[in-house]
């Protein structure tokens, strides 16, 4: 006998929630993405809608624009303002949106208790906590204990790849089949993913170490290709 999916699932569009969504998709009943109208939405979000079809997973949309117009992040600032550089280094800070989890996560627990759903689901993971306060595991378990005590239902927060890298979350979706061309990670919202920014080489080194063949198309390396072959 199946159990009846109990599940809501942030999902962004990216590589961590898009391998988590297939992964538990017997247990999801709705996935919700959020337009706070960072430079990348645009790009991500259409690819979790994709992926909500393929399952036959009701998919949502909250816009968040107060965000942008509120909060200081260069996220919400335009590509040029996105730093470029390794994930972990000193001026990946920029990038924070301050409390964005906790505000998605608090409409997420008010969504599913509407719905009738007993878990909300996150892909945080172990390569973020570094910069992001909202995405360590004390954070998760403060955030687990308030959803459960201010929702009647006592909805829990479930954070399953909180210690795990994203060269682990990687193998998972490989094993599973995931088309990792069908995922957004650039911070600068481009056409294709400009392979400078943090998430690009995140992306990069995950895949390469799960030993996974990349298929992203990355505008410095087109652009280093269209100079070769200019020079030749």
């Amino acid at each position: 006998m199946t159990a009846t999916p109990d599940t809501l699932i942030v999902l962004s569009g990216g590589m961590d929630s898009v391998t988590m969504l297939y992964e538990f998709k017997d247990s999801i009943s709705m996935a919700v993405s959020f337009d706070y109208g960072s430079n990348h939405n645009g790009r991500e979000i259409p690819f979790a809608r994709l992926h909500c079809e393929r399952l036959h997973i009701r998919h949502v949309v909250i816009p968040l624009g107060f965000m942008k117009h509120c909060f200081r992040s260069s996220l919400l600032q335009g590509a040029d303002a996105v730093p470029e550089g390794r994930y972990d280094d000193q001026n990946m800070r920029s990038t924070v949106v301050p409390f964005r989890n906790g505000i998605m996560l608090s409409i997420a627990a008010g969504l599913a208790e509407s719905n009738g759903l007993k878990r909300v689901m996150m892909a945080n993971h172990a390569g973020d906590h570094a910069i992001y306060p909202d995405c360590r595991p004390d954070f998760v378990e403060s955030m687990d204990a308030a959803i459960s005590r201010g929702t009647y239902d006592g909805i829990r927060l479930v954070t399953p790849y909180t210690h795990l890298t994203k060269a682990d979350i990687a193998r998972r979706g490989a094993a599973l089949g995931v088309d990792y061309a069908l995922t957004w990670s650039c911070y600068k919202g481009g056409q294709v993913h400009c392979g400078c920014c943090g998430t690009c080489c995140e992306r990069r080194e995950a895949l390469r170490e799960a030993g996974i063949d990349d298929p992203t198309v990355y505008a410095s390396e087109t652009s280093g290709t269209a100079a070769a072959d200019h020079q030749s």
